[in-house]
């Protein structure tokens, strides 16, 4: 499990949460090689989770663009709704071995607050969330699933209180509480050893690609496209075929297009640290932590996770900006075409995908990691079209 990739990672973190990250570590160290715990993990991605999620070819958004095959992998229509629940579950059950009996999480579109609230449910642990005013106002579907589902709802008030100032709290009270609390961090960001376990628990959408695409149309991807906010739909979906010769686009929130950075940190930051982790940072001229503005609230972050940061400088992946406006047109054209409502956060990424398919032949294929549902942004989406 590596500390670093490249010079990105690390752990920037007051001295109390350092036992806890130690622990975290050795507890998933041990974990990973226990079959018990594999099995579990199996047994409720299945049974309870959902998976293996389908890779659906969208063969009308394909005739829209004209050129190579776009096919989506259908995270959406796991439970809860969202790729979140990989995460969520491995986490959960790491929390249930260390002895933990509290979950707190952040949460931007509130899709990881649900997913965490369902395996503190299910697991029987106390679940509390940490998510922003602006982000409870348009999310507020959400809000009222996590409170269903039994979690304690924070609503934070500082900052820009949108997923940054969320994490922010989620801090102060692991450092408060750590010894009976396990933080469920909800990206592949933050400090080590964080990244990596996202990044592995999130692998399964990647492994399942690599044998969905070979079954469907005999061979691997030409192209996968995901979007990335902190970034764990994306490395889970890149990270199981980087010895491949697949190649990778991360598409990332450039906002309402103006002069601001919106929340692209690959295409508009530098790097820094933020949330215990080195990696790009969205910085104003004195190098603090700017603030991020974005349609999505799952994208609404300032910071990437490190791996995506060592990926981007080695030229292994490539990351984009796509605009508020035009996540909504691919919203509505896979609505319209497919029949499929897809989140904002992943509208982000069919904008992309459907350009990189017109420039590509026919005989190409295209996977596009379908992060989540829309059914959450409907009041934004129709809000804007007003």
């Amino acid at each position: 499990m590596p500390r670093r990739f490249g010079p990105y990672g690390g752990a920037y973190v007051p001295e109390t949460l350092v036992p806890a990250l130690q622990e975290l570590e050795r507890s998933w160290h041990s974990a990973r090689r226990d079959p018990t715990f594999r099995t579990e993990l199996d047994r409720l991605s299945r049974t309870l989770g959902g998976r293996p999620t389908p890779l659906y070819f969208a063969r009308n958004l394909s005739r829209r663009a004209g050129g190579a095959e776009i096919w989506l992998k259908r995270e959406d229509l796991l439970h809860g709704g969202a790729h979140k629940f990989n995460n969520a579950l491995g986490q959960g059950l790491l929390a249930r071995r260390m002895g933990k009996p509290r979950l707190i999480a952040e949460t931007g579109a509130g899709q990881h607050g649900v997913a965490t609230a369902m395996i503190g449910a299910a697991l029987g642990l106390e679940t509390e969330v940490y998510m922003g005013e602006v982000d409870m106002e348009r999310q507020r579907p959400n809000v009222e699933r996590m409170r269903l589902l039994g979690a304690e709802v924070h609503p934070v008030r500082t900052g820009g209180r949108t997923l940054k100032d969320a994490i922010n709290e989620a801090l102060r009270d692991w450092i408060a509480n750590v010894r009976t609390t396990h933080y469920l961090l909800g990206s592949a960001v933050g400090p080590h050893p964080f990244p990596s376990i996202v990044a592995e628990f999130q692998s399964v959408i990647g492994q399942e690609v690599r044998r969905q695409s070979v079954r469907a149309f005999g061979r691997l991807p030409d192209l996968a496209v995901a979007c990335v906010g902190g970034g764990s739909n994306a490395i889970g979906t890149f990270h199981p075929l980087l010895d491949t010769d697949v190649h990778f686009l991360g598409v990332e929130a450039g906002g309402a297009g103006g002069r601001g950075p919106g929340a692209a940190s690959l295409t508009r930051g530098r790097p820094g640290i933020l949330h215990g982790s080195f990696s790009y940072v969205l910085q104003d001229a004195d190098g603090q932590v700017a603030e991020t503005e974005s349609i999505s609230a799952g994208l609404d972050y300032p910071g990437v996770g490190p791996e995506h940061a060592w990926l981007h400088d080695r030229g292994r992946a490539k990351y984009v900006a796509v605009r508020d406006r035009d996540a909504l047109r691919a919203f509505h054209w896979l609505a319209e075409d497919e029949g499929i409502l897809p989140a904002l956060e992943p509208s982000h990424a069919i904008f992309a995908a459907v350009g990189e398919a017109r420039r590509r032949p026919a005989t190409d294929h295209v996977v596009v990691t379908l992060s989540g549902r829309g059914d959450k942004d409907l009041g934004v989406v129709t809000g804007a079209a007003r």
